[in-house]
């Protein structure tokens, strides 16, 4: 597994699941699931930083 295939892994996931294609329509459903899912992450990591 490539770094970039372990990056998007969450969004390619869902898009799976979804039935969608998340090299070809899911682009942009993939960008969203992905961005959601690390925003979350890192604003988690910054509460128990700063916290």
């Amino acid at each position: 597994m490539k770094i970039a295939d372990a990056i998007l892994w969450p969004g390619t996931k869902v898009c799976e699941r979804m039935g969608v294609d998340p090299e070809a329509d899911g682009g942009l459903l993939r960008w969203m699931v992905n961005t959601l899912f690390y925003l979350v992450v890192c604003l988690i990591f910054v509460w128990v930083v700063v916290v």
